[in-house]
């Protein structure tokens, strides 16, 4: 074995206090660490917010789904009942107010029957007709 000549002993670097990995102090190591998590929360966040988005318009588009397929079947039932002759006569009867040749149609209307189809109110009845001055002062004094 070979051995180094000993010689005066080499000076090792003086670390300076406080300094860690990379010759950082405690405090920018930190500040550093703080970045590099803030970069991982932002690079996390956007496809996070895009999945959650996304997830909720997929559940929209779903329900929207199964309400047409309701939707769909309760149109395919009414095809099925107006597939019946009888059922398109009565219809025809109730709605169209239609009659077979040889009956003899009779209309039973009361009293209220005509709003109900005009869907409004009763019209109000008709004012006396007064001079312009007369209705003027008449709503002054709120008659």
């Amino acid at each position: 074995m070979r051995r180094e000549p000993e010689g005066p002993p080499q000076p090792r670097p003086v670390r300076k206090s406080g300094a860690g990995a990379f010759g950082l102090s405690t405090t920018r190591r930190a500040a550093v660490f703080a970045i590099v998590v803030c970069a991982l929360a932002l690079s996390v966040a956007v496809p996070l917010r895009t999945y959650l988005t996304q997830r909720s318009e997929v559940r929209i588009q779903q329900e929207r789904a199964q309400e047409l397929r309701e939707q769909v079947a309760d149109l395919e039932a009414r095809k099925a009942q107006l597939s019946d002759p009888a059922q398109v006569q009565a219809e025809a009867r109730r709605r169209l107010r239609y009659v077979m040749p040889g009956e003899t149609p009779y209309i039973v209307q009361l009293p209220g029957d005509e709003l109900r189809q005009q869907g409004g109110a009763p019209a109000p009845a008709p004012a006396p007709q007064q001079a312009w001055y007369q209705q003027l002062w008449s709503s002054v004094l709120g008659r």
